[in-house]
């Protein structure tokens, strides 16, 4: 089939394009710059231009959503206008033109109150409750786009966890950053348990659930490894891979909450573009175990993941082989 992929200029993006290539489909991307997947048909455009969207959209029988506003700072209005009214403008789009299968990529923060997760499936996304601007908006633009399904307009949600890998900017570089200088905590001594993604994992899923839309649509599923490791585990694995010292010093967990509500009101209201040191959504994320129950996503999607963690670690360390870090 056609497929279009928005946000395929990202990790997770790309890697679904990638894997469609391979699957033998035709496929287009939609992003603000180019895709860098050879073979896609490269669409530029902001999801907030109709007629851009609307030639994107053109001659798809399925797409897949991935393009997102992905911060832990910023101005409400900026993701309200990307992630909810960009997903809203792409359903009407997708209609319009006769789409029958949109798998709306979404995130597990939808359903997170700041509560421990501990092997939950996928509960109701809950804009009312959910921790920041992204995760509020996400877990609306959800709700959107799950509201729409019908038997002739499937719909499907897939929430990967936490996705990493070489090139990843989002946690890998950032935890290499930050500990590089001696600024990534512990918090509660990086006890946690979590549910983490490998990118390759995260995208065959999300495939998959294009494939298998008779038995996901109308249905929200969380995408893990289903390898919950120790926060400080994982973090010493990719410290390890990419070259410096992992993180030896630890703060109370509350604590770092406090902080991070704090530094975030700060941060947006002097109108700062680069990420703020600590959070209280990141505190929650870095004390806070959160794994899932994978059962019913594997079964639902007749998939399961095929590089382990241990494996995946292996990869990055081997990524940044040629260029260890002091």
């Amino acid at each position: 089939m056609r497929v279009l992929v928005t946000g395929a200029s990202g990790l997770l993006g790309g890697e679904v394009a990638r894997q469609l290539l391979r699957q033998g489909h035709a496929v287009a991307t939609f992003q603000r710059r180019p895709s860098g997947v050879d073979g896609a048909e490269d669409f530029c455009g902001s999801i907030d231009d109709d007629a851009a969207l609307r030639d994107a959209v053109a001659g798809a029988e399925g797409i897949i959503h991935l393009a997102a506003k992905v911060s832990i700072t910023g101005r409400p209005a900026e993701f309200e206008a990307v992630n909810v009214e960009g997903t809203r403008r792409l359903l009407h789009e997708a209609r319009t033109v006769g789409v029958r299968d949109v798998v709306y990529v979404s995130s597990p923060s939808v359903a997170h109150s700041g509560a421990a997760i501990v092997g939950l499936g996928a509960e109701q996304a809950d804009p009312h409750h959910a921790r920041g601007d992204y995760a509020r908006t996400k877990a609306a633009a959800e709700l959107l786009a799950l509201a729409a399904d019908r038997p002739e307009f499937r719909v499907a949600a897939v929430r990967p966890h936490i996705v990493w890998g070489p090139g990843d900017t989002q946690l890998v570089e950032r935890v290499l950053a930050r500990a590089s200088h001696r600024r990534l905590p512990l918090l509660d001594a990086g006890a946690a348990l979590i549910d983490t993604t490998y990118v390759d994992n995260a995208a065959s899923a999300i495939v998959a659930a294009l494939h298998r839309m008779e038995h996901v649509h109308g249905k929200a599923v969380v995408v893990s490894n289903g390898e919950p490791r120790p926060i400080g585990e994982l973090l010493a694995g990719i410290c390890s891979a990419g070259g410096v010292a992992p993180p030896s010093w630890s703060v109370p967990g509350g604590a770092a909450r406090a902080v991070g509500a704090v530094v975030e009101k700060l941060w947006t209201w002097a109108g700062r573009k680069e990420e703020p040191p600590m959070t209280r959504f990141l505190a929650e994320q870095l004390s806070t175990a959160h794994w899932f129950d994978q059962r019913v996503t594997r079964d639902l999607l007749d998939w399961a993941p095929a590089v382990s963690i241990d494996e995946g670690l292996a990869r990055l360390a081997e990524y940044y082989g040629s260029s260890i870090r002091p």
